[in-house]
């Protein structure tokens, strides 16, 4: 496929202290692989030579990339559905506790089949679902009886008319990265809160996997980020973290799927072992988590 894009210096930080430190492959859709940087200013790491926007389509196309759809068939399937269905209300929570709000406006990017939208819905929140995917906002339809959004519409929404913005596990799709975190930020209200969740790098199951860490989910993750190059990014953009909150079972189901990229198949005792081994090291620092949610405001 055409029409790659190759860095030079830093999406975040702009530094050109930048080199390979790994090559990991798409095991969901090409097999190709792709070689991930790291920068030596913000630590960011980030996948060399990904597709371009007009071309990326085509490597989320599978039944295995399992946030498009809601299928239950094989093990991984399950516990992912399983995973999902338990965070909703603690995410619900972290909203309502971090904006200081029982109902307002949210802004869900990336929202998937709509789970967490109809979740928010059903608590009185006035929701608008953003959605890049056009069998994705099929079944929220279909399921939830929510209409999502396409994606198109996300610059085009009004300025400082949200009290909270959620990105579960969708930043590091994002080709336009700066452009990207200023509109979010104008799309904010004075006092909204920005919640991002993404991959952590730094994490010790990621050390335990390395290239076959199955969150590089190369080329689908443009980005993989750490919490320096979230703070960076940020401070860049005139936004600051305040909070840091752990996502404790993505350490297991992240093992579980790693385990099959790197053996072949799921080794349930090794990775059940090497997500709790992640969370035990992140129990005295939430940055080590297997996955963090980061809380921003203006």
């Amino acid at each position: 496929m055409s029409s790659t894009i190759h860095y030079t210096h830093c999406p975040v930080c702009g530094s050109g202290d930048i080199r390979i430190v790994l090559s990991a492959a798409d095991h969901t859709v090409s097999k190709e692989k792709f070689p991930v940087a790291e920068c030596g200013g913000c630590t960011l790491r980030f996948t060399q030579d990904v597709p371009g926007p007009e071309c990326i389509a085509p490597y989320y196309q599978s039944e295995d990339y399992i946030s498009h759809t809601n299928t239950s068939k094989g093990l991984i399937n399950r516990l992912y559905q399983f995973v999902r269905n338990r965070t909703m209300v603690s995410k619900q929570k972290l909203v309502q506790r971090s904006t200081g709000l029982s109902r307002g406006n949210l802004l869900d990017v990336g929202s998937g089949v709509g789970t967490f939208v109809h979740v928010m819905k059903q608590t009185g929140w006035n929701v608008t679902g953003l959605e890049p995917d056009a069998g994705a906002r099929k079944v929220a339809a279909q399921v939830y009886n929510t209409i999502l959004t396409d994606i198109g519409q996300f610059y085009d929404l009004p300025q400082g008319s949200f009290d909270a913005i959620t990105m579960w596990h969708v930043l590091e799709h994002v080709h336009e990265l700066q452009r990207y975190i200023r509109q979010l930020k104008a799309l904010l209200k004075e006092n909204g809160k920005l919640f991002i969740a993404v991959p952590n790098y730094t994490s010790k199951d990621a050390a335990a996997y390395k290239e076959h860490w199955a969150a590089y989910d190369v080329p689908r993750h443009l980005y993989h980020f750490s919490p320096r190059s979230i703070e960076v990014l940020m401070e860049k953009n005139g936004m600051k973290v305040e909070a840091y909150k752990p996502m404790w079972y993505d350490s297991f189901y992240i093992s579980l799927l790693s385990s099959k990229y790197k053996s072949g198949k799921p080794n349930l005792v090794t990775a059940f072992f090497n997500g709790l081994g992640s969370n035990l090291a992140a129990l005295g620092n939430v940055k080590k988590c297997s996955s963090v949610i980061y809380v921003i405001s203006k």
